[in-house]
């Protein structure tokens, strides 16, 4: 070979491999991410959407968007109540884990120059407000998607002082003081403040940031404190469920959750209007269950007028884990797709990053990415899902009592177990939803199972 022919050889593929380089670094840097809209329900109980069988409570909305992708009837979420079920979500880590990270990044700021300085009395104050500040030390959703280019925002409930501890640009979110302010109790601002005025006041501010952000891909983080307590929802959603020999409570239950799913209908509206629709990721979930059949009354029981029925909000039962997650982006997810895999709320935040295509952050959390799932290429591998609740029921506190308890569901079977109370039950999950028979008696041997799996999981 001659070295004319050499140098041409040489040259081609120099060019071919430059060429290559440059294209793909291009469609790296070119790829159209979907805008992201993570809805959260606030105590909305799985029996009561339509989409999920319900013949009286009205979500034409939420009915629209579950059929227009891929509905798991099966989702978990990891708390029997609000503020760890919604770390895990922005964290994708759960609320056990969770709290072991959030002690040892304790641990080591006190060990720091700053903390070795204080007097004691600041000490003793740092140390008792460490949990309201401790967000801002944990990777999240929207840090990851930042490196891409997202904003984010966040709205709704928000119980980590600001939303800037989350990793968001923007935020309703922005701090508490022990004074009631803006007509808000300390309570009140604790759960999120102005950010609670979400769906129940206005949807403004989120279409303000979606007006600024239409040429970035965003985040949104849509929270609204609905259809929670107080159930105080615009008479024309009572009127839908009055006159009908409903319970009053379950009127004024039903009613918010009509009220929240007109506020996400407008929502969507909205994108539609700014053609930003079609390349937006809608995902639903709830951050805790809740029990109100339509003829419970709890209207002058104060104690469940403000937490439902004994089986939802801060029980043991599966109503008070079980969620719809819901997945939809048009032309991309398969419309009228339903799963019945067991699929975690610490799952949803690898899944969002998949979607973006975001290499998965060792440091992000523990969930599994169930894009293949959805798009019908496998299925979900999770078998069992555990869990541990710290508060249960209390007659004397709204805000329920201390309880080293656990619970686990597999495809046949709701298990749980409270040391505390020294209780042990075991429910039929395809047959019994509702947990009404205790069958451990029957089943000892699948017990036993879950009280070693959950053994290996939480105590080793």
């Amino acid at each position: 070979m001659n070295f004319y022919n050499l140098y041409r050889i040489v040259y081609k593929s120099t060019l071919s491999l430059l060429i290559l380089l440059l294209f793909s670094g291009c469609s790296q840097t070119n790829i159209k991410r979907p805008n992201i809209l993570l809805i959260i329900g606030d105590d909305h109980g799985y029996p009561y959407f339509g989409f999920m069988g319900s013949e009286i409570v009205s979500t034409p909305n939420m009915d629209t968007l579950a059929r227009s992708g891929a509905l798991f009837t099966n989702g978990y979420v990891p708390d029997n109540h609000c503020r760890p079920a919604l770390q895990s979500l922005i964290t994708g880590i759960d609320p056990y884990n969770f709290k072991i990270q959030r002690d040892s990044i304790k641990q080591l700021q006190k060990e720091k120059q700053f903390f070795i300085r204080m007097d004691k009395d600041s000490k003793d104050q740092w140390e008792n407000n460490f949990n309201y500040h401790s967000m801002k030390y944990f990777n999240t959703v929207p840090t990851e998607l930042k490196k891409l280019g997202y904003k984010s925002f966040q709205s709704g409930k928000w119980w980590e002082y600001h939303f800037e501890y989350g990793g968001f640009s923007d935020g309703m979110t922005t701090g508490w003081v022990r004074e009631k302010r803006d007509g808000r109790n300390w309570f009140q601002q604790f759960m999120g403040g102005e950010g609670t005025d979400i769906g129940r006041v206005t949807n403004q501010p989120v279409y303000d940031f979606i007006e600024k952000n239409q040429s970035n891909p965003f985040f949104i983080w849509y929270a609204p404190q609905l259809p929670h307590y107080p159930f105080d929802a615009p008479n024309k959603y009572r009127e839908m469920y009055e006159n009908k020999g409903y319970a009053k409570s379950a009127v004024e239950y039903y009613a918010n959750c009509t009220w929240f799913d007109d506020s996400v209908g407008e929502l969507i509206l909205h994108l539609k209007n700014k053609n930003l629709f079609d390349n937006t990721l809608f995902i639903y979930v709830n951050d805790n269950g809740w029990e109100q059949e339509p003829y419970q009354e709890f209207i002058n029981d104060p104690m469940r007028s403000h937490n439902g029925g004994d089986k939802g909000k801060l029980s043991i039962f599966d109503q008070s884990f079980r969620t719809p997650i819901i997945f939809s982006w048009k032309n991309k997810i398969k419309s009228n797709t339903q799963l019945d895999d067991l699929i975690h709320t610490i799952d949803i935040s690898a899944t969002i990053l998949d979607y973006a295509n975001v290499k998965k952050s060792s440091s992000l959390g523990q969930g599994k990415s169930f894009k293949k799932v959805i798009d019908g290429k496998e299925r979900g591998s999770r078998k069992i899902i555990l869990g541990q609740s710290n508060k249960i029921r209390d007659a004397s506190d709204p805000m329920g009592k201390d309880v080293e308890a656990y619970w686990g569901r597999d495809k046949n079977w709701f298990y749980k177990s409270n040391i505390t109370d020294n209780t042990e039950e075991l429910y039929d999950a395809l047959n019994d939803p509702k947990c009404m028979v205790n069958i451990i008696e029957n089943h000892k041997d699948v017990a036993r199972l879950f009280n070693e799996k959950i053994g290996h999981k939480y105590l080793d």
